[in-house]
């Protein structure tokens, strides 16, 4: 499959203009991302109609809660990453460099119709990141659109303007991986910069109607010190709004990261403490077991509307369009008729013969 985003140079390389990286390539060779190739003079993408495979969860486990609540999500993603972030949580496959890994493969219509088949949602762009295979992601969001399945990118934001603009022009919602909130940490441990992730934040909330979700994985001693989290808050609320959801999730060792613990669920009560007194309407935790911070609040009233144990809904008190049922305040976010929840499960799927297994 032919790549878009990218430009020939002088000296017969090409160069990458998807992210920030600029990755500038000889035949034959691959960026960073290990998906995108130079290959008879032009750009490729290597791993178009295959997926490292695929699995039914909760929407709540992108995450992302305020995007339909309690419907299911087909997930799935490619390999490789165009980051390089030492505590990946994931890293056997967006840090694979092997073709092995990638199991299945769909056509974009495969995909769109299993979701409709197995009763999902949304299809979500995830385990790795969709920048990287944003032309496969694109077509398949066409391909869901057309079946009235709603697409879902789970994404670092690592992402230049003109790509930016053409991937989530196609989506419904997404979920910003935000990894800390210093250029140092980005440079550091994840080998990128922070500055474009933020203008991708800007871009979804203030430019596009994608709702739009962040996630901040909190790592012990890295990027959960109390000056750095009051100062993401603040920025948040200041450039995104007071309706922008936040999720602290905790850290466990991996990868390259494996001599750090795991994080306490203390740290992630005191980061949600912090979000909220900094004015943020929708703070969460995450990767633990806290109804308290699982659950969502109407900012007008405060009772509980959504009551979560982790992806599991106890209670749920909102209108079919997202009204609390106690005060009639409108919460931010994408509702409908809330029936039975799919609940905490997560199944394991094969598309095959352009059929979908359980």
């Amino acid at each position: 499959m032919k790549g878009k985003w990218w430009h020939p140079l002088p000296d017969g390389r090409i160069q990458c203009d998807l992210c920030p990286r600029d990755c500038r390539l000889h035949e034959g060779q691959r960026g960073l991302c290990f998906v995108r190739k130079m290959e008879g003079g032009e750009m490729v993408l290597a791993t178009y109609g295959r997926s490292s495979g695929f699995c039914v969860d909760p929407v709540e486990k992108k995450p992302l809660n305020h995007f339909y609540p309690g419907t299911s999500i087909l997930s799935f993603g490619t390999a490789g990453c165009n980051l390089a972030c030492k505590f990946c949580q994931n890293w056997d496959i967006s840090k694979s460099k092997e073709m092995d890994r990638l199991q299945d493969e769909a056509s974009p219509e495969a995909i769109a119709k299993a979701a409709l088949d197995l009763g999902c949602r949304s299809v979500a762009f995830t385990y790795n990141d969709p920048v990287i295979f944003a032309e496969y992601a694109m077509d398949i969001a066409d391909a869901c659109r057309a079946k009235d399945v709603r697409t879902v990118a789970v994404t670092a934001g690592y992402v230049h303007a003109e790509p930016r603009r053409a991937l989530f022009a196609k989506m419904d919602a997404a979920n910003v991986d935000l990894k800390a909130f210093t250029d140092d940490f980005y440079w550091k441990v994840c080998g990128g910069r922070l500055r474009p992730v933020l203008d991708t934040l800007v871009y979804l909330v203030k430019e596009t109607q994608v709702w739009t979700e962040i996630t901040t994985l909190l790592i012990p001693g890295r990027n959960d010190s109390d000056d750095e989290l009051r100062a993401q808050c603040r920025w948040i609320r200041q450039n995104l709004g007071r309706d922008v959801p936040l999720h602290f999730t905790a850290f466990h060792p991996d990868w390259k990261m494996r001599d750090v613990g795991a994080t306490p669920p203390a740290t992630l009560t005191r980061a949600r403490e912090i979000a909220l007194l900094a004015g943020l309407n929708y703070v969460y935790t995450g990767n633990v077991h806290d109804e308290t911070g699982g659950s969502t609040y109407c900012p007008a009233c405060e009772n509980p509307v959504i009551v979560r144990d982790w992806y599991d809904i106890k209670a749920y008190e909102l209108t079919d369009a997202g009204a609390c049922v106690h005060c009639g305040t409108q919460l931010a976010g994408r509702f409908q008729k809330f029936a039975k929840p799919f609940g905490p499960r997560r199944i394991p799927v094969r598309l095959k013969q352009e059929k979908a297994f359980l």
